[in-house]
C-alpha cells in the first residue's frame, strides 16, 4: 500500500462512519416509534362525531376550558382552506385534535406533541358546510376543549 491508500481523508472517514451512523439513527427511530400512540384508523374513518370520540378516548369526555384557545374565522369564504389555531396554557399537553361535526368524517386532525413542546398548532382544514369547530387538548391524561362556530360560504368537502 502506498501512503495515499492508508491516509485517512475526510471523505474516507465519512464513508466509513456514515453507514454506522445511519444504522444507529434507524435504531433510535424504531425506539421513538414505539413511544408514539397507535394511529387511530377507526376514528378517522367514523362518520359520526360521537363514534370518532369513542374510538379516540374510550368514552372519556372533554371538559370545556378557558385554558384552550381556539382561533378560527367567523365566516370562511372558502371551506377548502379554513385557517385555525389552537393553543393552551395547560401543563404537559401531549395531543391536540380538530373535529368538525358536520364534515363527512368529523375527525380532521390529530397532533402528537413531544414532551417540552409548546402547545400551539396552526393549520388549514376543510369544512363541507357551516359547523362548529372543536379543539380537544389532552393534558395529564384529561381532555379539555374549546368550540367555535364557523359559517362556510363555499363548501370544501365536495361542495
Amino acid at each position: 500500500m502506498n501512503a495515499r491508500e492508508t491516509k485517512l481523508t475526510r471523505r474516507r472517514v465519512l464513508a466509513l462512519t456514515g453507514g454506522a451512523l445511519g444504522f444507529l439513527a434507524l435504531g433510535g427511530m424504531a425506539r421513538a416509534a414505539d413511544a408514539v400512540p397507535a394511529y387511530p384508523d377507526q376514528a378517522f374513518e367514523d362518520k359520526k362525531e360521537g363514534d370518532a370520540l369513542k374510538a379516540l378516548f374510550n368514552g372519556q369526555t372533554a371538559t370545556p376550558s378557558d385554558k384552550v384557545k381556539l382561533t378560527a374565522p367567523e365566516i370562511a369564504a372558502n371551506g377548502a382552506v379554513v385557517p385555525i389555531t389552537v393553543e393552551s396554557t395547560l401543563p404537559d399537553v401531549t395531543r391536540m385534535f380538530f373535529l368538525v361535526p358536520e364534515n363527512p368524517y368529523p375527525l380532521v386532525a390529530e397532533f402528537i406533541l413531544p414532551k417540552g413542546t409548546k402547545p400551539y398548532v396552526s393549520n388549514r382544514i376543510k369544512m363541507g358546510k357551516t359547523s362548529d369547530v372543536i379543539a380537544i387538548v389532552e393534558s395529564q391524561g384529561k381532555l379539555f376543549s374549546a368550540t367555535k362556530s364557523v359559517k362556510v360560504t363555499v363548501g370544501g368537502c365536495g361542495g
